[in-house]
C-alpha cells in the first residue's frame, strides 16, 4: 500500500526542541515519536548526557527513527534553537505564577495547523527538574496536557508523542485513510437487491418460517437490516445462492 499523501506544511514547519535531557535514551524516544507522526525538526538545548545523537541507548530507542536523530542539532541557548521560529509553546505539568496563557495540546496544534505562515516550537524539559522559568516566561503559550490530577508525570518521549499526535490530527483531519485496506467490490443495484429480496422471501416460505398469508412485518425488518450493509454485488449473489440452496433441499422432500 503506497503512503498516504497528505498536507505537509505542519510537517515541516514545526520543530521539537528539548532542554537538558539528560538521557540518552529520552532523546532516541521522542525522535521515534516524532517519526511516527511525520515529524523530522529537532533541536537539543546543552543535552546533560554525553553524544546522545550517537548514544548506543539513543540509537537503540529511536528504532528505525534513526533519520529524525542523525538530523537532530545541538546548541548552546534557547535562542539558538528558536531560530527562525515565531511562535514558542513551553510544555509543563507545572503552571506558573508569571505564565504566558495555558493551552492544551489541540488548542496548539489547531492553532499551528490553520496559520501557514507560523513557525512554532514545541519546547520540552529536563525529565527530572523541567523548564527553567525564564524560559515558559519568554514563550507565547504553556501547553498543559490533561492529566490525571492525582499522577500528572509523564515521560519525556510519552508528552512528545501526545503532542506530535494533535499536531498531526489538526493537520490531516480526524480520519482513516481506507484506500487499499480490506476488498471493495461494487455496490449491488436495486434491482439485484430486489431480485434477493423476492428470493430469500421465497425460500423463507418454504421452510415455513414466513406464513405467506400472515407474514406480519418480517421482511420489512429483514429490508430493514440489510439497508444498513451496503450490499456488495457479490453478497448479493451470496444470499441468493443460500436461497436457492434451500428451495432444492425442500424440492427434494
Amino acid at each position: 500500500m503506497n503512503p498516504t499523501e497528505i498536507n505537509t506544511t505542519l510537517f515541516k514547519r514545526l520543530r521539537f526542541v528539548l532542554v537538558e535531557t539528560s538521557r540518552a535514551g529520552n532523546v532516541g524516544s521522542v525522535a521515534r515519536a516524532m517519526k511516527t507522526m511525520g515529524f523530522s525538526d529537532l533541536v537539543l538545548v546543552t543535552p546533560r548526557c554525553a553524544d546522545p545523537l550517537t548514544d548506543a541507548e539513543a540509537v537503540a530507542f529511536a528504532s528505525g527513527a534513526g533519520d529524525v536523530l542523525a538530523g537532530a542539532r545541538i546548541v548552546g541557548s534557547i535562542q539558538e534553537a528558536l531560530e527562525g521560529c515565531n511562535f514558542a509553546a513551553a510544555v509543563s505539568a507545572r503552571l506558573r505564577e508569571f505564565s504566558p496563557p495555558v493551552w492544551t495540546p489541540r488548542a496548539f496544534a489547531s492553532h499551528a495547523a490553520g496559520q501557514a505562515e507560523l513557525r512554532p516550537a514545541l519546547i520540552l524539559g529536563n525529565e527530572r527538574v523541567g523548564l527553567p522559568n525564564e524560559i515558559v516566561e519568554g514563550c507565547n503559550v504553556l501547553i498543559n496536557i490533561p492529566s490525571n490530577p492525582d499522577y500528572s508525570s509523564l515521560n519525556l518521549s510519552q508528552a512528545a508523542q501526545v503532542l506530535a499526535y494533535e499536531a498531526r490530527l489538526a493537520a490531516t483531519g480526524d480520519t482513516v485513510d481506507e484506500r487499499g485496506v480490506g476488498f471493495h467490490g461494487d455496490a449491488a443495484s436495486v434491482t439485484q437487491i430486489d431480485g434477493m429480496y423476492a428470493h430469500l422471501e421465497e425460500a423463507l416460505v418454504a421452510v415455513g418460517f414466513l406464513n405467506a398469508n400472515n407474514p406480519k412485518k418480517l421482511m420489512p425488518r429483514l429490508k430493514r437490516l440489510f439497508s444498513r450493509t451496503q450490499l456488495e454485488t457479490e453478497e448479493v449473489n451470496i444470499l441468493r445462492g443460500i436461497a436457492r440452496a434451500i428451495l432444492d433441499q425442500t424440492a427434494k422432500k
